[in-house]
């Protein structure tokens, strides 16, 4: 490939990587990381404590909250820390 495509193409996917990217503030990406798990746990044991709520159901950030509490109500010691690192 020639040199100056290689330098167009570089120039290009650089700019594009540097317009794509956010800017979070440090809650903000905490927070994402908490609906992220959320999330996994929800799917993760959901036949142990979610299996009376619908399996489609979306966690959102307000569910952070309920889905720690059902965790540490319905599993064991294990589920019990991590319902109590996700309230954190």
């Amino acid at each position: 490939m020639n040199s100056e495509i290689k330098k167009y193409l570089s120039s290009i996917g650089k700019k594009g990587g540097l317009k794509s990217r956010r800017i979070l503030t440090r809650e903000q990406a905490s927070e994402m990381v908490k609906v992220r798990q959320a999330k996994k746990y929800f799917k993760l044991y959901y036949n142990r404590c979610f299996w009376s709520f619908s399996p489609d159901y979306k966690v959102q950030k307000k569910d952070i909250r309920w889905v720690a509490e059902q965790l540490m109500k319905n599993g064991d010691r294990t589920l019990w820390e991590i319902g109590t690192k996700l309230c954190r």
